[in-house]
């Protein structure tokens, strides 16, 4: 894996006073409008090392009780896309042996649709004190604080599984233990044209009060 030599900054260091809020319209506005762009819909450039650097970095800034870090980063940008791309092209055939070539072809080039990936792995520790269920919830919060980062990066996203989060060929390709699961795949590039809003929420529908 390729060693990122640029540090994203100093930051905070531990024991320093932080503002407990940061009034910002910037920030609100990011989030009213956030929305993914498909994977099929992103192209070059993506970010370089050092920004990937601190977008990996304000990623791993999530809610992360008794601070267990239940999660961890792999990369795939430039050869190591196409490199995954034979496993899963290997893992397809597996599972799908009838599946004709045009098919194949076209799961082994998942990961070329975005300049870089990154897989971020839930690490549950089951003897720890803090709940399982909280150790997931933060690794799903690590997910989206790298697709808001991304885009206050200048750079489009998706969060997206498909199967190849749960094949278990693909799983031990990667290197993860029985204590982990892949919690997504984080596309990010630049985007070919706008993505379109979708439907969301009736705010009536979901809001009660106790």
């Amino acid at each position: 894996m390729q060693k990122y030599l640029t540090p994203p900054g100093p930051g905070p260091q531990l024991g320093d006073p932080l503002p407990p809020s940061r009034a910002s319209a910037q920030t609100l506005e990011l989030m009213r409008l956030r929305r993914s762009t498909p994977a099929d819909c992103l192209t070059e450039p993506g970010p370089d090392a050092p920004t990937l650097a601190s977008i990996l970095t304000i990623a791993a800034r999530a809610p992360d009780h008794r601070r267990v870090t239940p999660f961890r980063f792999i990369i795939f940008e430039g050869d190591a896309r196409a490199r995954f791309g034979d496993v899963l092209r290997e893992a397809f055939i597996a599972r799908e042996p009838d599946a004709d070539e045009k098919k194949i072809a076209f799961e082994q080039r998942r990961f070329l649709r975005a300049p870089v990936v990154v897989a971020v792995i839930s690490k549950v520790d089951r003897d720890h004190r803090t709940p399982e269920w909280e150790q997931i919830l933060t690794a799903g919060a690590v997910c989206q604080n790298m697709l808001i980062a991304a885009s206050a990066e200048g750079f489009a996203a998706q969060w997206i599984t498909e199967w190849y989060a749960y094949d278990t060929r693909v799983l031990a390709a990667l290197g993860l233990d029985k204590s982990e699961r892949i919690a997504g795949y984080i596309y990010m590039g630049s985007a070919k044209a706008d993505p379109k809003e979708r439907a969301r929420p009736v705010m009536e529908q979901i809001v009660t009060r106790f």
